[in-house]
């Protein structure tokens, strides 16, 4: 119990230490501006969580003039600059998420590649590795077959619908 306890009470403190001192080199100049989808300092563009824990571009000296400009009346930033702002902190749009990427035909070509193979390995071996068919399996021998059964009364079917 006690040791639960504690660990708890430690394990904030933890995390913050391992997410400032390990991600500090892999975020660099970036702005830590939320939680994240796991709790981590990523990047993550997702369209069911829109909110990744730090900014796109790192901190420049126009991205940090901008910033200072957004806090005061955004009537007076022009498209570019809020657009700029925008791409400072997120790297696509929810359209560009959610633009078809082609990734299809890659997997399509792939699939027609394998199948060809195979229909391509099945041809070689019914020519040149599966020996003759035996004489048994022609037509009239099979007929005859069937005959002889008959004559012969092999494996008669008995009931209420055998046919005679």
């Amino acid at each position: 119990m006690a040791g639960r306890l504690f660990a708890s009470r430690l394990r904030p403190v933890i995390q913050i230490q391992r997410c400032g001192l390990l991600t500090v080199d892999r975020i660099g100049n970036r702005e830590v501006v939320g939680y994240g989808y796991n709790g981590e300092p990523a990047y993550l563009d997702r369209i069911d969580f829109p909110c990744p824990a730090i900014r796109w571009k790192e901190n420049t000296s126009d991205v940090m003039a901008l910033r200072e400009k957004e806090k005061g009346d955004w009537k007076k930033l022009s498209t570019e600059e809020k657009k700029a702002l925008y791409r400072a902190s997120f790297r696509q749009t929810f359209s560009e998420m959610e633009a078809p990427t082609g990734e299809w035909k890659g997997i399509i070509g792939l699939s027609c590649i394998i199948i060809s193979t195979g229909v391509w390995l099945f041809l070689y071996f019914k020519v040149f590795a599966y020996p003759e068919l035996p004489e048994s399996f022609s037509l009239e021998r099979r007929l005859a077959q069937l005959d002889r059964m008959k004559k012969l009364d092999m494996n008669p079917i008995d009931g209420p619908f055998a046919r005679k």
